[in-house]
């Protein structure tokens, strides 16, 4: 009877400890680093803030983090790594080197697309030029060409900009006219190989970890099996 209220008070003292951890992690969860970057920016004008890496860390309890790329008229820089809450991690999973906020003219929007669809169709980045196959296309200034590479120098066609506007105007992501943005697109994988392979890195690690645990309990199940064997045998 001892041994079972011990083993009652021993099982009770370790979901005591599990509550009060989850509780110390919702308590002590980050706010979304976005909105100090937003914050910082308040005399901006006109800005965007890319996605620009993403991981996770730990095994029980983890640590999620966003690098991001701001974009302003002159320039674009790159934050460190910045803790986010689990839900805001998972909320962008998709949106891998996507533009994920935008201010233009004082004005900000969630509008989700392509790094530097945002700028397109105001001249003063850029202007529509027409190819030789009659297509219209956007074409950044010189200065603005740091914005062209995040697209991988693919240029950006009338119909393809439009959709994009259609989307942002529903508050739904675009991910270009074949989906080759986002964290799936087939541009961004050329593009960031390091994520792709911590990714792959971390379903090797989960799948030994399973094989592992599985291993385990089959042992210990043929070993069960062999002591009762034994033991029918006297």
């Amino acid at each position: 009877m001892r041994k079972k209220r011990s083993m009652n008070k021993c099982c009770f003292v370790t979901i005591v400890a599990i509550l009060i951890s989850f509780l110390l992690c919702a308590c002590g969860s980050p706010r979304p680093p976005i909105e100090k970057i937003r914050a910082s920016l308040k005399d901006v004008p006109t800005y965007s803030i890319v996605l620009e890496d993403m991981k996770e860390e730990g095994n029980l309890f983890k640590t999620h983090y966003h690098k991001y790329q701001i974009i302003t008229d002159d320039k674009t820089t790159k934050t460190d790594w910045l803790e986010v809450p689990e839900n805001y991690f998972k909320q962008n999973t998709s949106f891998l080197g996507m533009t994920i906020w935008v201010k233009k003219e004082g004005k900000e929007s969630k509008a989700i697309g392509p790094p530097g669809y945002e700028y397109v169709g105001n001249e003063r980045y850029g202007q529509w030029n027409t190819n030789s196959s009659g297509q219209s296309f956007w074409a950044f200034y010189g200065q603005y060409h740091f914005i062209s590479a995040l697209l991988g120098n693919n240029p950006i066609y009338r119909n393809n900009y439009n959709n994009y506007t259609r989307s942002s105007a529903q508050n739904r992501p675009y991910y270009g006219y074949n989906k080759e943005y986002g964290t799936n697109g087939s541009l961004t994988k050329k593009q960031k190989p390091n994520f792709y392979s911590r990714r792959m890195a971390g379903i090797r690690a989960r799948q030994a970890s399973f094989s592992d645990r599985v291993n385990q309990r089959t042992g210990r199940t043929r070993t069960s099996a062999r002591g009762r064997s034994g033991s029918w045998g006297k």
